[in-house]
């Protein structure tokens, strides 16, 4: 998991992140993540983008339309984290508390879902 700047762009971020990617046949990102090098990284490892372009790309690359219309699951996680306080307005100044207070909400969540 990784803790980024809140002001830092989605490909500053995917940089740091890349080496320690899992296996996986197929990415889903949203459209901040649209840069050649970072489809280029992907396509090295066999991985899919499933990317849309950004609007500002000259010839736009295809996506895969139902594969991306999964990722609100992703997007519904972050909002359901959110309604944590503690997270959403990120009281923590300590990086570490802030990571720890979104892992302990990550785990209530998830025993709730496991629940129902």
């Amino acid at each position: 998991m990784l803790l980024s700047e809140g002001q830092m762009s989605d490909y500053k971020g995917a940089a740091l992140m890349l080496a320690a990617l899992p296996k996986a046949n197929e990415l889903l990102g949203d459209k901040g993540y649209d840069a050649d090098w970072f489809r280029t990284a992907l396509a090295e490892r066999g991985i899919t983008a499933c990317i849309p372009s950004k609007s500002n790309r000259k010839a736009p690359i295809e996506h895969d339309r139902t594969l991306y219309r999964q990722r609100h699951k992703i997007e519904n996680m972050f909002g359901r984290l959110k309604d944590w306080r503690r997270v959403h307005t990120r009281y923590d100044q300590c990086a570490h508390t802030f990571m720890s207070a979104i892992c302990i909400a990550a785990l209530v969540i998830l025993a709730m879902i496991n629940e129902s």
